[in-house]
């Protein structure tokens, strides 16, 4: 296979080199930790790779209204930040269980996300914190929900041309990442699930909270029968088993070589109680949220 590899420096010289040639022929490639993979086993075939690192998209931004993250910015950076660990806890231990440092290094945000792996570490606690993403072409910008945005393993609603700019994360939101694996390292999650405590909406009697599973079967899980379960800022004992017992129920799951149906729906049964629960104590050890 031969291919040639630009490194844009501005987005028009971006779009410049994603239009030419029919679909499939030109791919842009971020921190690339899947897509060399994805070249490796003949997924793909394009003549041309176009490099995003070199644009202006590595930002990282903390307001009134949240933080947002340039869509190259490198998981490592975001790893280290003090503000990313306090204010999105869930997304901070997802990150940190993302392969090794030396690929957090290259892999990006944006990457996993166009990627929509069935079994990202980074897709569920980026769902449950009910991320948006700014996408920008040359026809101007346009912002989506993450939630909707993904639509299977390798599908997304990017249209032709399109490049991810940034992720717009809701802060501060008390939550936890929990899961299991084979190996504490450099493997995939058999299960993965965030939990995340969102404020009440306007004045309501209601707080929101959102479970999102990863890695039971072909996309990441909003468990929305588990959500309802919840409606306190402390649900009582009964409410947290109650929840964890729906989210085994309603979600679906598969076996593979990882884990079988069974095993996978006792871990997120497990792990769906435990992360209310850690939810809980981190953020009165917070002071609130």
């Amino acid at each position: 296979m031969s291919f040639t590899l630009h490194f844009p420096t501005r987005l028009e010289e971006a779009w410049d080199l994603l239009e030419q040639g029919p679909p499939g022929a030109s791919l842009p490639i971020a921190g690339g930790t899947d897509l060399l993979l994805g070249l490796d086993f003949g997924r793909f075939a394009p003549e041309r790779l176009v490099s995003l690192s070199r644009l202006p998209l590595q930002r990282l931004e903390f307001g009134r209204d949240g933080v947002r993250i340039g869509s190259m910015l490198p998981l490592r950076t975001l790893e280290l930040d003090e503000r990313v660990r306090k204010g999105v806890p869930a997304l901070a231990q997802a990150i940190n269980e993302v392969g090794s440092v030396q690929l957090r290094h290259r892999a990006t945000l944006g990457g996993n996300v166009v990627r929509a792996s069935a079994t990202s570490d980074l897709l569920p606690p980026l769902v449950a914190l009910e991320t948006e993403l700014t996408l920008v072409s040359r026809g101007g910008r346009r912002t989506v929900r993450l939630e909707g945005f993904v639509e299977g393993s390798w599908k997304t609603g990017l249209r032709v041309g399109e490049i991810v700019e940034e992720l717009h994360v809701p802060s501060p939101r008390p939550g936890t990442y929990q899961w299991q694996r084979v190996r504490p390292a450099n493997d995939i999650s058999q299960v993965g699930v965030a939990v995340v405590r969102h404020p009440k909406n306007g004045g309501g009697p209601s707080v929101r909270w959102r479970i999102v599973a990863g890695g039971t079967a072909g996309s990441f899980q909003r468990l929305t029968r588990a959500e309802a379960c919840l409606e306190r800022d402390e649900p009582s004992e009964r409410e947290v088993a109650e929840a964890a017992r729906e989210a085994a129920g309603e979600a679906k799951f598969l076996t593979d070589l990882r884990a079988a149906e069974e095993y996978r729906r006792h871990l997120l049964r497990v792990l769906v109680r435990r992360g209310i629960e850690r939810t809980v104590r981190s953020a009165a050890t917070a002071g609130g949220g």
